[in-house]
C-alpha cells in the first residue's frame, strides 16, 4: 500500500483514523448481542423487522457469520487504540452486477458520540469502493436518526429522498431518509 493512502490495514483489518474493521470473532457475539440486539427500542429502530428475543447461543443471523454468502459482509468495529469492541459494520446487498451495495452500521451504546461513526462510514466506503469496486454505496436510516445522518453526509454522502411513513417503529410510523454515493464522487478522508 502506498505510503500516502489513507487507510492503514493489517492483517484482515481496514483501519481509520480511530477503529478498525476486523473479522467477526465468537467472542464478539455476546457482546454486541447483548449491548445492540437485546436492547427493544435500539433493536426496534435499527432493523426492519420487528424485534424479537433470541435464543443466547443461537445461530442469529444478524450476528453469526456465513461466509458463503457473497452479497454480505459483516465486520466487527474496534477502537485503534485499545483494541476494544464498539460496534459491528456491514456492507450487505451488494450487487455485483450493478455494482452497487448498501451500508449498515450499529455502534455499542458507549460508543455514541464519539466520532466513529463517521469514521465507521470512511472505512465502509474504501471498502467497497477501492476493494470490492463498487460503483453506488447507498444508505437508509431514520430521519431522526441525526448521528448517521451527519456521519453519510461528512463522507460525502447525498440525501436523495425520503421515504414517508415507511418504517413501523414501537407503535408509531416514521419517516427515512436515502443517501446515496458515487465511486467518482468519493473522497477519501473528506469528513468535513
Amino acid at each position: 500500500m502506498p505510503p500516502d493512502h489513507p487507510f492503514g490495514y493489517e492483517a484482515s483489518m481496514l483501519k481509520g483514523e480511530k477503529v478498525g474493521l476486523r473479522a467477526r470473532h465468537d467472542d464478539d457475539i455476546p457482546v454486541l448481542r447483548s449491548e445492540l440486539y437485546d436492547d427493544h427500542v435500539n433493536g426496534s429502530r435499527a432493523e426492519g423487522r420487528p424485534w424479537r428475543p433470541v435464543t443466547p447461543g443461537s445461530n442469529d443471523s444478524r450476528l453469526v457469520v456465513d461466509d458463503n454468502e457473497p452479497g454480505h459482509v459483516p465486520f466487527s468495529v474496534v477502537e485503534l487504540a485499545s483494541n476494544t469492541l464498539v460496534g459491528t459494520a456491514t456492507l450487505w446487498g451488494i450487487d455485483n452486477h450493478a455494482r452497487a451495495a448498501h451500508i449498515g452500521l450499529g455502534l455499542l451504546p458507549s460508543a455514541r458520540g464519539t466520532g466513529y461513526g463517521t469514521d465507521v462510514v470512511s472505512v465502509l466506503c474504501y471498502y467497497g469502493f477501492t476493494v470490492r469496486g463498487l460503483h453506488r454505496l447507498q444508505i437508509e436510516t431514520l430521519a431522526d436518526n441525526t448521528a448517521m445522518l451527519r456521519s453519510a453526509e461528512r463522507n460525502g454522502f447525498v440525501r436523495e429522498g425520503v421515504l414517508r411513513s415507511s418504517a413501523w417503529v414501537l407503535g408509531e410510523f416514521l419517516d427515512e431518509v436515502i443517501l446515496g454515493l458515487l465511486a467518482e464522487d468519493w473522497k477519501p478522508g473528506l469528513l468535513t
